[in-house]
């Protein structure tokens, strides 16, 4: 069974659900602030994932941090924000078994998942 993982207010999220839903695939919901994010499980994320694009620098909580949090990024660096604060994560991530997809497109979803 998949796991998508996330938190249940992000509308993208929301969008992700609906579609796997729709498609009658069958997944677990893991919400970040319900189910916590475990230095582990965001390890796995940055092992099959390019963690610059991982974290997400568009978000609300990304404009929140101070300058300081924001410059001179390493992967540790990152993963400790990413820790602290999981609204950093680009959501939602998608985990198949074989592969993790990041981020919700239709296209993606279909060609991956259908």
């Amino acid at each position: 069974m998949y796991t998508l993982y996330g938190i249940k207010n992000c509308d993208t999220v929301k969008k992700a659900r609906i579609w796997l839903d729709q498609n009658g695939i069958a997944y677990r919901f893991h919400d970040f602030r319900i189910d916590g994010l475990t230095p582990e499980l965001l390890h796995h994320f940055a092992e099959h994932l390019d963690w610059n694009k991982l974290l997400n620098r568009s978000s609300t909580s990304w404009r929140q941090l101070s300058a300081e949090q924001q410059s001179d990024l390493t992967l540790e660096k990152a993963m400790q924000l990413m820790l602290t604060t999981p609204t950093l994560i680009k959501r939602p991530v998608l985990d198949t078994g074989g592969r993790l997809i990041m981020g919700y497109k239709v296209e993606s979803y279909q060609s991956e998942l259908l």
